[in-house]
């Protein structure tokens, strides 16, 4: 960390998504309303967990878990783009993006081995029905937990160090909404030829380890899918799936063409929009998706509402 001293820069300056001002007051009412819509769903998601007990299972724990990832993954982000769009100062103090960074960086590391945990959960609960309560215990899904914040923690940790361990002396213009790996190293003074084999091998060891423990927990789980006789059996054994399998396309698909490529290739302007689906449209189908698709949240939801509905009345 000694370059991060000699650094002339004590502030960025994130560009954002667009310098006009009209169009800066139509995209800070996009992105409240999406941030809003975020926060309500998946906190809906985690009450519906703690305040009803027919849900108090493996399954529901993890997506609770999830959810809270959710709230604190889009807050890493969109607070601060907010607060650019409505008074126009795009600055972040060197020491501010340095906790952004990391921020970020961490829970998007935990959320790969958290998708992970949850497709071996899914896994357990189709091809080991009868021992599924005795696998995926108390003990177990608070180990899986805590290995995805470590894991992420260690992810954030050694990228932000090497990132802010380069010297920065010219331009200090980020071409990006938040601050970000690739436009940071275009505006490094010093070499980061490091700092790329370093991402690309986090990638392999982050987020392609994740997806390969993911895929593999899916392709056990189809294989036992399809062995089941009956139609109906079929359709609600893949029916727990599908929600999940939506969350992890979307998820890889847009994190891995972000993360896994050399330098070479970065094309900011591009980028912003792959980055957005990561780190805003992502979290905002989380609840949505989940939801939608299982009865079970969405009774719990509904109640609820009622109960707060009934208590603000009387």
């Amino acid at each position: 960390m000694e370059n991060m001293n000699v650094s002339s820069i004590k502030e960025f300056i994130l560009v954002g998504f667009s310098e006009a001002p009209p169009i800066q007051h139509l995209l800070f009412v996009v992105f409240l309303f999406i941030y809003i819509i975020t926060v309500i769903g998946n906190f809906s998601i985690i009450s519906a967990y703690k305040f009803t007990s027919d849900l108090h299972t493996p399954m529901y724990f993890f997506l609770a878990n999830f959810s809270f990832l959710e709230i604190c993954y889009i807050s890493a982000t969109v607070p601060k783009l907010l607060s650019s769009l409505l008074l126009q100062d795009k600055s972040i103090s060197f020491f501010g993006c340095v906790v952004q960074m990391f921020c970020f960086l961490l829970l998007g590391g935990t959320e790969c081995y958290m998708l992970a945990a949850m497709a071996y959960d899914r896994y357990n609960a189709i091809c080991h029905p009868l021992l599924y309560g005795t696998i995926m215990n108390k003990r177990t899904c608070l180990g899986l937990i805590a290995v995805s914040w470590v894991s992420g923690t260690i992810n954030s940790l050694t990228h932000t160090v090497l990132t802010f361990a380069l010297s920065f002396c010219g331009a200090n213009a980020i071409n990006h909404f938040f601050c970000d790996i690739p436009p940071l190293l275009d505006l490094a003074c010093s070499s980061t030829e490091i700092n790329e084999i370093v991402l690309l091998v986090a990638c392999g060891c982050v987020i392609v380890s994740a997806f390969l423990l993911t895929i593999a927990s899916y392709v056990r789980i189809i294989s036992a899918i399809l062995n089941i006789k009956s139609t109906s059996g079929r359709k609600k054994a893949f029916s727990t799936c599908a929600s999940h399998l939506i969350v992890v396309a979307l998820f890889y698909g847009s994190a891995t063409f972000m993360y896994f490529r050399p330098k070479s290739s970065y094309s900011m302007n591009k980028d912003r929009l792959i980055a957005a689906l990561y780190a805003f449209i992502a979290p905002l189908l989380n609840p949505f998706i989940y939801s939608l698709r299982n009865n079970d949240v969405k009774v719990a939801v509904k109640k609820i509402f009622c109960r707060i509905f009934l208590v603000q009345r009387y």
